[in-house]
């Protein structure tokens, strides 16, 4: 089955390809596919997927994604990452909040990035995300709980809002991600359950399971008619012996 994938742009066709190929022959290997096709001219790409059951599915879903976050500016060895289980992608497209000025998109990416890239490592280390910035689009790689804050937090800036209110919705974030993960590491599932309702009978009224089947033992013994109604009351009647106690909870 041939499939065609996202268009790269020519100035990351070269990444797309990689030295003497490794690039296109790593993507080719982790994906599973027959054929990885790299028009080095217009940018087109397709693949080729062998017969049903050779490759996996969900790759197959993915790996459009993998290929458009190359071309959006993600390092190849993180874009990969995408074909594996629990990783995302995530494309912010600037233009949303400051249209097609590409004075205000420099403005968005600056304040995305910060001094010397402070901001965006801040970010991706408060997310555990891998963040590239690409003209006027943000592609971002991680795990679905730090992508979503990650996501958050760049159109956050994007909006306007302030570095140090941004930075503190990450961490408090951060805090309340893993108060949560410690929660469920401690919680113990109990069954407190009886087994049967005799079980829990029984725990009422300590000593009625074995009067029931000292009156059974007789009500045999005796050869008394179930119908008989008086027989049978007389059988139920306690002997000297023979005592119940019941106590509320």
């Amino acid at each position: 089955m041939r499939q065609p994938l996202p268009r790269v742009p020519k100035n990351r066709i070269a990444v797309l390809i990689g030295s003497k190929g490794a690039t296109a022959k790593s993507l080719r290997n982790a994906s599973g596919c027959k054929e990885f096709i790299i028009d080095s001219d217009t940018g087109d790409v397709e693949v080729v997927w062998g017969e049903p059951g050779s490759y996996d599915p969900v790759k197959a879903m993915k790996f459009p994604n993998v290929i458009k976050a190359i071309g959006r500016g993600m390092a190849p060895k993180a874009a990969i990452q995408l074909l594996e289980d629990g990783h995302f992608f995530e494309l912010v497209d600037i233009r949303k909040f400051v249209g097609k000025r590409s004075n205000q998109q420099r403005r968005i990416r600056g304040r995305i990035i910060g001094s010397q890239g402070k901001i965006r490592k801040l970010i991706e280390g408060l997310t555990d995300t891998q963040i590239s910035i690409y003209n006027s689009t943000v592609v971002l790689v991680g795990e679905e709980e730090g992508l979503s804050a990650a996501r958050q937090a760049i159109e956050m800036l994007a909006g306007g809002a302030e570095h140090g209110t941004v930075l503190n919705f990450l961490e408090r974030d951060r805090r309340r991600s893993r108060i949560g993960n410690r929660q469920l590491d401690t919680i113990e599932i109990r069954d407190d359950r009886p087994s049967s309702p005799a079980d829990s009978f029984e725990g009422l009224v300590p000593g009625l399971s074995d009067v029931s089947k000292r009156r059974s033992r007789r009500m045999r013994a005796s050869q008394v008619d179930p119908e008989d109604e008086g027989a049978v009351e007389e059988m139920m009647e306690l002997a000297d012996d023979e005592e119940v106690s019941w106590e509320e909870e």
